[in-house]
């Protein structure tokens, strides 16, 4: 797979589905960190989708490589709908990663992701 950097950021090719290039972002978020609907979105050139980076998510094909309970909402809440286990999964699965979870939401000062990539 073919990645352009773009000042630190990973994009993804142009030519991939929407669902894929969600998918591709995700996959970057490093561990202890949780990135944001909002976020992915706009890392995607699309802010304004942040329920079709919900929705891709929802649907996604390979969650043990797509860890895609590190995405929360603009507030760091997790999610009701969480695809693969719910509310309780997610939060199990995040403090697994290192990451502090009270009443159900993050830090979001202390674990976001600031959407750079280590390039090795």
């Amino acid at each position: 797979m073919n990645f352009i950097l773009k000042g630190y950021i990973l994009i993804v090719e142009e030519n991939m589905s929407f669902y894929d290039k969600v998918y591709e972002i995700v996959k970057q978020i490093p561990d202890g960190k949780v990135a944001t609907y909002g976020q992915i979105a706009f890392l995607l050139g699309s802010p304004r989708a942040s329920r079709a980076v919900g929705y891709a998510l929802h649907f996604n094909p390979n969650p043990d490589k797509i860890k895609c309970y590190k995405v929360v909402n603009r507030y760091g809440r997790l999610s009701k709908s969480f695809a693969f286990g719910g509310e309780e999964e997610q939060k199990r699965r995040l403090e697994k990663d290192g990451i502090e979870v009270n009443d159900y939401c993050v830090d979001l000062s202390k674990y976001q992701w600031d959407g750079t990539i280590d390039i090795e």
